[in-house]
């Protein structure tokens, strides 16, 4: 298999008027978002589910339709293929994931699918040979929301982990993974991985407020955010709230929150893309009348490289040491999780840019705070992301929008990125 990568060529033929059907695009996110409706206008359509079953074989009936061949993995990931001219050639290929959170949107994950599909069916349509194959998958398991890791097929397509590892790992019912693949009927036969991929695209919303807020069509995204999560044990004693003067109590509480400021000031010190987050807290006894005699919190620090992620937990570091010595108090401060930036690949991310200065919409530099199999992705192949705007910048909720118009755009800057890497041989 040719290790070749179709540089940008049009053979001299205009596409310049290539557009994609953005009433079909609209109308297959509508279609599918029926699978797992829910009352408040959004999707429940868990990993490995019945429900996740039916929005499989709908897309996988589409693809069909529309001249795929279909090839799964192991861990379910499924890819669909157009040939091109030259089939030695790695495909370009694009696409997300269509399971949901229990209280998820239509577009999260579903728009970076269904626009795959789009420009497949608009290639079709338009008559557009392609020099090498192109494709479209979705992953297996992205969400986490019923089975962890998360971006779970994506991280055993890239090797990041076995699927053992996959395999094993079980619902709150006790459900596995393996067992869960292979009763809706998607455990295929190919080691993951063995698909080659030439370059990878994933059109997404952008899961935040800024494209919206600046007015800007198209986020062209140059790297997901490192991310580090801790757990933070804070350890004094209990006490009577009211016989304990001020000065002799171990509040672990009052250190607690001292240090949760202090993860906020540390991330303003690393802008503009620095984030400190406290999400949880369990504080115990948690009892009115009783001094805390111990909290654990969560941290979770992202910043956009890994260097400044390092600076921003030797912040950290220094910081508790200090008010442990100050207070007496033990502290700990745990590591639970670490994924490493993703920059993505300079030609993928001028791709972007140039279809959307090419189609005339506006588009600004952009970072993703959230993970996507993308991030994975960029470790085996060349990668790029596109943002769309979301209303209000809401996700991994009901009311989660993406108008039309936007929608479409997306799909259209897809189409000539793709077309960019995989080359025009001809078009009728």
């Amino acid at each position: 298999m040719s290790s070749e990568v179709v540089s940008p060529d049009t053979n001299g033929i205009d596409i310049s008027d290539l557009r994609v059907d953005g009433e079909r695009l609209w109308q297959s996110l509508m279609d599918l978002a029926q699978i797992g409706a829910t009352p408040k206008g959004g999707v429940c359509r868990l990993t490995l589910t019945d429900l996740d079953r039916q929005g499989r074989d709908l897309v996988v009936s589409w693809g069909k339709a529309a001249g795929l061949s279909v090839e799964i993995d192991q861990i379910g990931n499924v890819f669909m293929r157009r040939p091109g001219r030259n089939n030695a050639l790695l495909p370009i290929v694009a696409g997300s994931h269509i399971d949901t959170q229990p209280t998820g949107g239509k577009f999260d994950g579903n728009f970076g699918v269904l626009s795959a599909l789009e420009v497949i069916r608009t290639l079709n349509e338009r008559g557009i040979e392609t020099e090498a194959p192109v494709e479209m998958v979705f992953w297996t398991n992205e969400e986490g929301s019923r089975f962890v890791p998360v971006m779970m097929g994506s991280g055993v397509f890239t090797g990041i982990f076995p699927l053992e590892v996959a395999y094993a790992a079980t619902d709150t019912e006790g459900k596995s993974v393996k067992d869960e693949l292979f009763k809706i009927g998607y455990a295929g036969d190919v080691v993951p991985g063995d698909h080659p991929i030439g370059a990878y695209f994933e059109a997404h919303i952008e899961q935040g407020p800024i494209l919206e807020d600046q007015d800007i069509t198209i986020g062209v995204v140059q790297t997901v955010l490192g991310i580090r999560w801790y757990d933070c044990v804070v350890t004094g004693m209990e006490s009577h709230a009211g016989p304990t003067p001020m000065a002799m109590r171990k509040d672990a509480l009052q250190v607690a929150t001292h240090i949760m400021q202090e993860v906020v000031n540390i991330a303003g010190q690393f802008a503009p893309h620095g984030r400190g987050t406290v999400g949880m807290v369990q504080v115990h006894p948690n009892s009115r009348n009783v001094v805390p005699g111990s909290v654990k919190f969560s941290i979770d620090f992202r910043n956009m490289t890994d260097a400044d992620v390092d600076k921003m937990d030797a912040a950290l570091k220094a910081y508790i040491a200090q008010i442990a010595e100050k207070t007496g108090l033990s502290i700990t401060l745990q590591q639970v999780s670490h994924y490493p930036a993703a920059p993505f690949h300079p030609d993928c991310k001028e791709a972007v840019r140039r279809a959307a200065q090419k189609l005339g919409y506006s588009s600004m530099d952009i970072v993703s705070g959230a993970g996507h199999d993308a991030v994975y992705m960029s470790m085996l192949a060349p990668t790029g992301m596109i943002f769309i705007p979301c209303k209000d910048g809401i996700s991994h909720n009901e009311i989660e929008y993406s108008a039309p118009e936007q929608v479409t755009a997306g799909a259209n800057v897809l189409l000539h990125a793709m077309l960019e890497k995989a080359g025009v041989v001809s078009r009728s």
